[in-house]
């Protein structure tokens, strides 16, 4: 079986040619360029392995392309105002989108607005979502970063606002970027700031692990899949490597070049904007406003190859292709809804969202609220009927209302699991 191919997605804000392009990570060669205006930095996004969205540079609306049909614009998804960055969840559910202070998220598959989350002071600068898609942190020009449980922002009663989980408030200046690891919740995040620190973050608690203080401000910052280094970029074009190994490692520290693992990276001439490493830990891509995109061999410090483009760069990642990218007959197996740009009513929102009835809490419950209301009448039809067996004018009227009951939540439920299934396979 063939190495799943990684490639670098990017963006400038410059090109008038393209907005998106795609660029094999080993041999730099221009694959897919996707057209339509220019993204802003933070918000070009994967959802759900099928489309490319991208929020245009100051502009109110998403740009959406279907993956494997680059020169057709698919729709543009009006926003309330300016969008300043911009996640899909890895398992492609949900999209999040800062909008000056507040988080917006929308369920994918209906386009129903779910929550708008106004915790931030100022405009919201960088999302992320955990790998199994169940937390969500949001960083801004506040200094402050705040980590969201999914369930919980679904789940919440529409008439009152949701709480982070975590607030996290060691910054004092702006932050820059962001990046969450992997093993969900227990995953460590890393925060970068214009006060020219990192910070490194238990997200399950909230706990402060490593602060790294730097000479510069740093813009950007990921992390290798093993977290042996964690890489900064700064506002000078260099880039600093940080080993997470090293015995004197403390939790508080200067950054200083040394033969542990702490290295430099020199070549870019501007701010670098992002960063990103390849799935083996072995490659690195880096964006700049010098209006370059880098890849680095991790090991020798060495950039490999050396792309220009015609404005600073906003946006570049490393992913793996899938497997449907660049087959230009194939379609997305699901289109995508309208989304819409406010909360649905109350009296609303039960039948807009029948698969998941997550924003709104009913009287009538949940799928298995429901399932467990049907499994305790017909215990207590069963039970009454082995108990009483009909010799009571009373009883019988009693186990009749109870079995009329129980035939019209019966039907409730056929129409819920059918409706369930439906959506599913569209």
């Amino acid at each position: 079986m063939a190495a799943p191919l990684e490639v670098v997605v990017c963006s400038d804000a410059g090109s008038a040619l393209w907005n998106v392009s795609v660029l094999d990570l080993h041999s730099g060669a221009s694959l897919l360029s996707y057209r339509g205006g220019n993204s802003s930095s933070r918000t070009v996004t994967l959802l759900g392995g099928e489309y490319l969205l991208g929020a245009g540079l100051g502009r109110s609306w998403i740009t959406v392309w279907e993956l494997q049909r680059k020169d057709q614009l698919q729709q543009k998804i009006l926003c309330p105002g300016v969008v300043t960055s911009l996640c899909a969840s890895p398992d492609g559910l949900y999209l999040a989108a800062g909008i000056s202070e507040a988080l917006y998220l929308w369920e994918v598959s209906s386009g129903n607005l779910l929550a708008i989350l106004s915790r931030h002071y100022q405009d919201v600068t960088c999302i992320t979502f955990t790998d199994d898609s169940s937390h969500f942190v949001s960083a801004g020009k506040d200094n402050l970063a705040l980590v969201w449980s999914l369930a919980s922002v679904v789940q919440r009663d529409p008439g009152r606002g949701s709480d982070p989980l975590h607030v996290l408030s060691r910054h004092t200046l702006p932050i820059t970027d962001l990046h969450c690891g992997m093993m969900g919740i227990q995953a460590r995040v890393a925060t970068a700031s214009l006060d020219q620190t990192v910070k490194l973050w238990e997200l399950s608690s909230g706990e402060l692990l490593l602060s790294v203080l730097f000479d510069v401000g740093i813009m950007s910052v990921t992390l290798d899949p093993c977290e042996y280094f964690l890489f900064c970029g700064g506002s000078d074009g260099n880039i600093f490597q940080v080993s997470l190994c090293s015995q004197s490692l403390s939790r508080d520290k200067s950054f200083q070049s040394d033969n542990d693992g702490n290295q430099v990276f020199k070549g870019h001439r501007g701010v670098v904007s992002c960063l990103s490493v390849s799935m083996d830990g072995t490659l690195l891509a880096s964006g700049s406003h010098d209006e370059t995109l880098r890849v680095w061999d991790v090991q020798s410090r060495q950039s490999l190859r050396c792309v220009s483009h015609k404005g600073p760069v906003t946006n570049a990642f490393i992913m793996t292709a899938p497997s449907n990218m660049f087959v230009p007959d194939s379609a997305p197996l699901v289109p995508l809804p309208r989304f819409s740009r406010h909360l649905l009513p109350l009296q609303d929102a039960e039948g807009a969202m029948p698969c998941l009835r997550l924003h709104s809490q009913k009287q009538e419950g949940s799928y298995l609220q429901k399932a467990d209301r049907l499994r305790s009448l017909m215990s207590a039809v069963s039970d009454k009927s082995l108990l009483w067996g009909g010799t009571s004018p009373s009883r019988e009227s009693e186990l009749e209302e109870e079995v009329q009951t129980l035939k019209k939540v019966n039907k409730e439920l056929f129409h819920f699991s059918s409706s369930l299934l439906s959506k599913h396979t569209l």
